[in-house]
C-alpha cells in the first residue's frame, strides 16, 4: 500500500532518432564535425527516454571517419570535394 509512485515520463519531445539520422546523413556526406554533434544530441535524448544510442553512436563514428578521411585527403593532395582549390 505504501509503494512510491513511479517517476513521471520525462517532459518534452523524443526526438533521438531525428537527431541520430540526421548525424549519420551529415557524419556521411557533408560535414563530419555536425554528425559529431548531432550524435550527441541524439545519444542524450536517447537516454533521458531510455531509448536505444545505437542511431547516436553510428552519426558519431560515420563523424569521425569523415573527419579522417578529410585530413588524410587533405594531406595527401586528394581533390575529394571539388570546391576546396579553387
Amino acid at each position: 500500500m505504501n509503494a512510491p509512485y513511479p517517476p513521471p515520463p520525462p517532459a518534452g519531445r523524443d526526438r533521438s532518432f531525428f537527431w541520430g539520422i540526421v548525424g549519420i546523413i551529415l557524419g556521411l556526406f557533408c560535414c563530419g564535425v555536425l554528425g559529431i554533434v548531432f550524435g550527441y544530441l541524439s545519444i542524450r535524448d536517447a537516454r533521458r527516454f531510455h531509448r536505444s544510442q545505437l542511431v547516436g553512436w553510428l552519426a558519431i563514428a560515420f563523424g569521425v571517419i569523415n573527419l579522417v578521411g578529410s585530413a588524410i585527403a587533405r594531406a595527401r593532395g586528394t581533390y575529394w570535394y571539388p570546391y576546396w582549390y579553387r
